[in-house]
């Protein structure tokens, strides 16, 4: 089954409930211009009720020292989500990184190095935002991507009624879920969480991959 990301966790109650339910991973927003934002100070409680879940800092075009500091706050992976070079995740450690690419209308442009990541992310272009806009992109050009060798990671507008189709689609890394699962930004609703892990599980059961290709079971 794909991995699961759920994020832009803001309160502590939500992350105990993702934790609870072992999703594999909890992204928390570090950028300041998101409504998702969690200030520095707010951020040990929260990653507190995460338990064993791996935590992922959102950040847009960071420094070294800024990404150092959030892994002496205690995340696990850090999320750049704007137009970092390689050499900023080859500082930090591939390993720890995964790396945001918004699609537009054209497969993006992805420098052969960041298949050393630990997944790159797929999310849909906006020029009001760096990411969390709720809407999808063309998947055919998440294939491609995929099918030339990258670990990926979708994100883009998923939501409980569409998440299936995405994993029955594609063979992905993992999905990525924030305003399609929310009551307001940052608030997440618990029975929409349910059921978007519940059509993972149903679109993954749906199909087989061989060869590259899907087959139903």
């Amino acid at each position: 089954m794909p991995k699961v990301k759920v994020c832009g966790i803001t309160r502590v109650e939500d992350a105990r409930f993702l934790a609870s339910l072992e999703v594999d991973y909890i992204g928390v927003v570090a950028y300041p211009k998101s409504p998702r934002f969690v200030p520095s100070h707010e951020r040990e409680e929260l990653l507190g009720a995460c338990g064993k879940v791996r935590k992922v800092a959102v950040v847009v075009n960071p420094t070294l020292d800024e990404v150092e500091e959030l892994l002496h706050q205690g995340f696990d992976l850090i999320q750049l989500h704007g137009e970092e070079e390689v050499t900023l995740a080859e500082a930090i450690g591939m390993d720890r990184v995964i790396k945001a690419f918004r699609v537009g209308e054209e497969k993006p442009r992805i420098d052969e190095r960041w298949r050393e990541a630990h997944a790159v992310l797929l999310d849909t272009y906006s020029k009001e935002a760096y990411g969390g806009t709720g809407r999808t992109f063309d998947w055919s050009l998440a294939r491609e991507i995929i099918e030339s060798g990258f670990r990926v990671m979708l994100a883009g507008g998923l939501t409980p009624l569409n998440v299936g189709e995405a994993v029955r689609r594609l063979r992905l890394y993992g999905v990525d879920v924030s305003s399609g699962v929310e009551i307001r930004p940052g608030v997440k609703d618990r029975e929409k969480v349910l059921k978007f892990l519940k059509e993972v599980k149903g679109g993954e059961s749906g199909l087989r991959y061989h060869s590259g290709k899907a087959q139903r079971r």
